[in-house]
């Protein structure tokens, strides 16, 4: 009772105590010694020994580790923080981020480029957050390829959509002009149609019953097409040359021509007397009005042919239609009595001549179907002719616009413009021969948009050969000037921007000497002699004055005057050398012109020099030495400068202060 009532201590248990406890592992500080834990009064005020003991055997099975060292000298290296997939960019979920390490290129997804959304910074940041230098080196690398490629294809893509354009462009000229036939021949297959009908006469209204074959093989033998017509037409011009004599000088065969009506009871009248003259024929073409009278033939007397028929039909006169007009003396004799048969009478007025004609039929039905035609004809002529006429402004209209929208120039070329405006491209007068082939002014627009794709991709052989071409096809123009002028202007033209380029090339790239002879021959070929050598030249001035004006002055004269005088005459070398080898030997003297104005700028620059030093001292005389020993280089392209070095010399006299 006694045992109990005192409670359990861990001394007592430690003391009874078998053996050590096994434990886990072993503690990694064994000096250290946990704290007694207290004893917790239990709900009655007494201490709970069962908790205690709990706590204690908790205690002697639990691992503590060390803790751990925070020294930053020691402390382990930061891990790498995983790469997030996002919008942009789409990594693989299998592997990792690819970095120099894994011997992987970081790889560049297109579909993310050419998103509409992309961000450069946020994408650039996921990407590259583990690359090396030499992984940024790759990716910029294969980022210049990739933007090559596309600035090619994007060249390729420009050029063929030029190419496809100017080709549509040809064929919707060309269907235009297609539609423009098809419309005239329409509108005169109407009017061929209309006149057929009207030949043929309207039937009067009868009650026939007829079958269906009846009927169809009636409509089937009404139909004709344009080259019946055609023929229809030539036949009654045939026959009209046979009957009337001398109507052939008149009415020549052309396409279109025929025959609207033809009525032969008409008597020419005494303008004065109103009385008959002789009998005459009206024929009324689509165009003209024939008037044919009847005349005896001379027939030998000792001859026994029948003479029946003694007469023979002559033209009398023709007028075109649209220069004469005809008029109904019915309507001017209305009112009063008519005495002479005017009722039946016409009046044909062509300029100040006045002809009057009237019909031998009791009725007037011959008159008025006459009038009638007439006005119909004049009619369709007047509108077939105004539509011609708009036609032809048109075209020409198109034609300038096409000419002066892809040609500025032209714009201020009056004279051309007229002959232009004068000729049409079709006709045979603007043809020229190329190669033994007959070629029109659509063949010239061609070459000029193929010259001018060759310009845009800069292939400069192919240009210049091209506008040598076209210029030996000008030349050969003797006898057509309309086209000789206008091929000369645009191939001019094409030369100018040609050589604008080339300009800015030679200027570019004058330090070397391909390049330097590559531009300089298409300039020669291209017929800008001066141009070229004038660039050239001038570019070289400018060389040497920025590297002289480069030289700092460090103190110490004679180097100074060294380094002057080397960038100075090398240079000159240089450029000599190069004017040799690209230019032809009657343009030296341009290039000795040159040498002598940089040799005065020199020797101004050494009496600015040397105006400090007293003459002939010994600075004075090694400066001058040192510059005459570089001026002795100029002596390997041909030129003695060496006894031209003067202190302040500038048109070739020796400064008088300086004694040499």
């Amino acid at each position: 009772m006694d045992d109990k009532s005192k409670g359990f201590s861990l001394r007592q248990k430690k003391s009874k105590r078998v053996g050590p406890k096994q434990i886990s592992a072993p503690i990694s500080q064994p000096k250290q010694q946990a704290s007694k834990p207290p004893t917790r009064p239990n709900v009655n005020g007494k201490p709970d020994v069962g908790n205690t003991a709990d706590l204690v055997k908790r205690r002697y099975s639990t691992r503590f580790n060390q803790v751990p060292d925070f020294d930053s000298a020691n402390a382990p290296p930061i891990p790498s923080v995983p790469i997030l997939p996002n919008g942009n960019a789409k990594p693989s979920s299998r592997a990792g981020p690819a970095t120099a390490d894994q011997g992987h290129k970081i790889p560049i997804d297109t579909t993310a480029l050419k998103s509409s959304n992309f961000q450069p910074e946020k994408y650039s940041t996921t990407v590259l957050a583990d690359a090396s230098d030499q992984d940024l080196r790759d990716y910029q690398s294969t980022l210049q390829k990739l933007k090559n490629r596309a600035s090619s294809d994007l060249q390729q893509n420009v050029y063929q959509n030029r190419t496809q354009f100017i080709k549509i462009s040809k064929e919707a000229e060309k269907l235009k002009g297609e539609m423009r036939t098809l419309r005239s021949l329409m509108s005169e297959l109407t009017a061929a149609v209309d006149q057929a009908s009207v030949n043929a006469g309207v039937p009067e209204p009868r009650i026939v019953v007829e079958d269906t074959a009846t009927s169809r093989a009636r409509k089937q033998a009404n139909r004709s097409s344009v080259a019946n017509l055609e023929a229809m037409w030539n036949t009654q011009l045939h026959q009209l040359w046979k009957q009337v004599e001398g109507s052939q000088k008149y009415l020549p065969a052309i396409p279109g021509r025929h025959i609207v009506v033809e009525q032969n009871d008409w008597l020419e009248l005494d303008a004065a007397t109103w009385k008959a003259r002789k009998h005459a024929h009206m024929i009324l073409l689509n165009d003209h009005l024939l008037v044919a009278t009847k005349k005896k033939k001379r027939v030998d007397p000792n001859s026994d042919a029948k003479r029946d028929n003694t007469t023979r039909v002559v033209a009398d006169r023709c007028w075109p239609l649209q220069d004469i007009d005809m008029t109904d003396l019915a309507s001017t004799s209305a009112g009063t009595k008519d005495k002479s048969g005017m009722s039946n009478a016409i009046s044909i007025r062509c300029g100040n001549e006045s002809f009057t004609y009237r019909s031998d039929k009791p009725t007037d039905a011959e008159k008025m179907q006459l009038l009638q035609d007439f006005r119909r004809s004049a009619d369709e002529l007047r509108r077939a002719m105004r539509a011609e006429m708009e036609e032809h402004s048109n075209k020409t209209r198109e034609n300038m616009d096409y000419l002066t929208t892809k040609d500025p120039s032209l714009a201020n070329n009056g004279d051309l413009l007229r002959k232009l405006s004068d000729a049409s491209p079709d006709r045979p007068d603007i043809m020229i021969e190329v190669d033994g082939k007959h070629q029109n002014l659509r063949w010239v627009e061609g070459q000029i948009d193929e010259l001018d794709s060759e310009v845009a991709l800069q292939r400069f052989e192919d240009a210049v050969r091209r506008i040598e071409k076209l210029r030996k096809i000008a030349k050969g123009l003797k006898g057509n000037t309309i086209a000789q002028d206008l091929i000369t202007t645009k191939a001019d033209e094409r030369a100018q921007k040609l050589a604008d380029i080339l300009v800015l090339r030679l200027t570019s790239s004058h330090a070397s000497l391909t390049p330097t002879q590559q531009n300089i021959a298409h300039l020669v070929r291209l017929c800008f002699d001066n141009l070229a050598r004038t660039t050239y030249l001038t570019a070289r001035t400018a060389i040497i004055t920025t590297r002289a004006r480069a030289i700092v002055f460090e103190g110490d004269l004679r180097h100074h005057i060294f380094q002057l005088s080397f960038v100075y005459f090398s240079l000159m070398r240089n450029t000599v050398r190069v004017f040799q080898q690209c230019f032809p030997a009657t343009m030296m003297s341009a290039c000795v012109k040159w040498c002598h104005e940089r040799l005065c700028e020199f020797n101004m620059a050494l009496g600015r020099q040397l105006s400090s030093v007293q003459g002939g001292s010994p600075t004075w005389r090694d400066c001058v030495d040192r510059a005459r020993e570089h001026a002795a280089m100029m002596s390997e392209v041909g030129l003695d400068f060496k006894g031209l070095v003067r202190v302040g010399d500038r048109d070739g006299q020796a400064d008088p202060g300086t004694g040499s």
